[in-house]
């Protein structure tokens, strides 16, 4: 086997059907050996229409970055990204509307998957497979069975993997909780984190209509059930449908939850959870995920408390989103523009507990996140925010969901890896992909 820096399987599997993935199988992919500075990595995009193409533009920022491949169902973002890349990068992209092409071009030494969370499973463990490594949206994926697949086929086939929870890469975020660790706000306790934004409702309900001109309708539905076309469940709106997407708790909730669990260093999956909530609001909006929702994560020497409420844009401290991080001494609260501390008074009423420090500024960090990929597709490091970390706060999202839907405490067996004798929410851990496509084997 060669020992330049793209190293693949001598024997990579092709994928057997061109209906779905059932049976692929492969020996471990090796790591590739480091590559010099000079050297280029070629990436591929699927699912080009938003978050995917912004991940994207950050990975043509770093040098010698190259995208070889566009691929989407939509004939006319194909056309509106090949020309963005082009005006980037100077070349024009080839595009394709089926994921496998990617996984047969062995040029390609990594694959980024913004696609919609239903669709985030296949593609990437068919580029696990295919000894290429992996940026992929949050959350990791639109069920927990998904979740622990993708960990399995990144360990197994040794793939450098980054999730794009960016806060792992952000400076503000590291040094508050640097600042919440050395014991600053005294024990903590408590995590109140919040998420509330207009999007949560919806889009206004309309008709089914016809499916647009150039779009691959069936593919975008790929393993969720066969549904009529409708624009309220198409771009921009698909994840307040619980075939595609799990709502404000699993868009919003991961990135926020991915904080709370930081501060302690948070490996393990909650003890119990309750949720309550429901969709109280603006009935004339298409939405199946919920408007109205609290959810409490019960871990071992602290508890987090997740809130939403939809179609409003406010919240504690003034701040539409966030977390309040609430110890003896003082309570943090912080958010992508900065933190701040409210100190608790002494029992003497006349001073604090805490010394008053200014508001600490924050900035948005998904450039320096799509960096740390590219360097770790280098060195063979797992990067700021590896798989098992992806796949353990998607998973709290998801039992938040699961707790609201079947109107059940859970309580998780990490043995079985379910919720134990509760067959309700035990039916909702792995969905019933649609035919032909069928559950990967790793």
């Amino acid at each position: 086997m060669p020992t330049s820096r793209r190293t693949f399987l001598t024997n990579t599997t092709r994928l057997a059907a061109a209906a779905g993935l059932s049976g692929l199988s492969a020996a471990p992919a090796l790591s590739r050996p480091s590559g010099s500075a000079n050297d280029k990595i070629v990436v591929a995009l699927i699912g080009a229409n938003s978050m995917g193409y912004g991940d994207l533009n950050n990975a043509l920022k770093v040098p010698n970055v190259e995208c070889a491949l566009l691929c989407d169902i939509d004939d006319a973002v194909l056309a509106r990204r090949a020309a963005d890349v082009e005006r980037t990068q100077g070349k024009a992209p080839r595009l394709v509307k089926d994921f496998r092409r990617v996984m047969d071009d062995k040029s390609i030494d990594a694959v980024i998957i913004g696609t919609p969370d239903h669709w985030h499973c296949l593609p990437f463990v068919a580029a696990c497979q295919a000894g290429k490594d992996v940026y992929v949206e949050k959350p990791l994926a639109n069920s927990i069975g998904e979740c622990d697949l993708m960990v399995q086929a990144t360990r197994k086939y040794g793939r450098v993997v980054q999730v794009g929870q960016q806060q792992r890469s952000g400076d503000h975020w590291q040094k508050a909780m640097d600042y919440i660790r050395g014991g600053s706000i005294g024990t903590l306790r408590k995590v109140n984190v919040w998420g509330n934004f207009r999007y949560g409702i919806g889009q206004p309900m309309v008709p089914d209509s016809p499916v647009p001109p150039g779009v691959d309708f069936d593919m975008w539905l790929g393993p969720a059930p066969d549904r009529t076309f409708n624009k309220a469940r198409f771009h921009g709106s698909w994840r307040m449908f619980w075939d595609y997407g799990g709502g404000l708790l699993a868009d919003w909730g991961v990135h926020l939850l991915d904080m709370a669990l930081w501060a302690k260093d948070t490996k393990t999956l909650p003890l119990s959870v309750t949720a309550s909530g429901g969709n109280f609001a603006f009935p004339d909006h298409a939405h199946q995920t919920f408007d109205t929702m609290n959810v409490n994560y019960q871990f071992k020497d602290f508890t987090v408390n997740w809130e939403h409420t939809a179609g409003i844009q406010s919240g504690p401290y003034g701040r539409p989103y966030g977390l309040a991080f609430v110890g003896n001494d003082a309570t943090l609260v912080i958010d992508r523009s900065g933190w701040e501390v409210f100190p608790e008074l002494a029992e003497s009423g006349t001073a604090f507990k805490v010394a008053k420090i200014p508001p600490q500024p924050g900035r948005d960090y998904h450039a320096e996140h799509m960096k740390n990929f590219i360097e770790c597709i280098k060195t063979r490091k797992d990067p700021n925010c590896p798989i098992e970390n992806g796949a353990l706060v998607a998973t709290c999202a998801h039992m938040g969901n699961i707790a609201l839907l079947t109107r059940s405490q859970l309580n998780w067996n990490e043995a079985t890896r379910n919720f134990g004798e509760n067959a309700a929410a035990n039916a909702l851990i792995r969905p019933k992909y649609r035919t032909p496509w069928q559950w990967p084997v790793v």
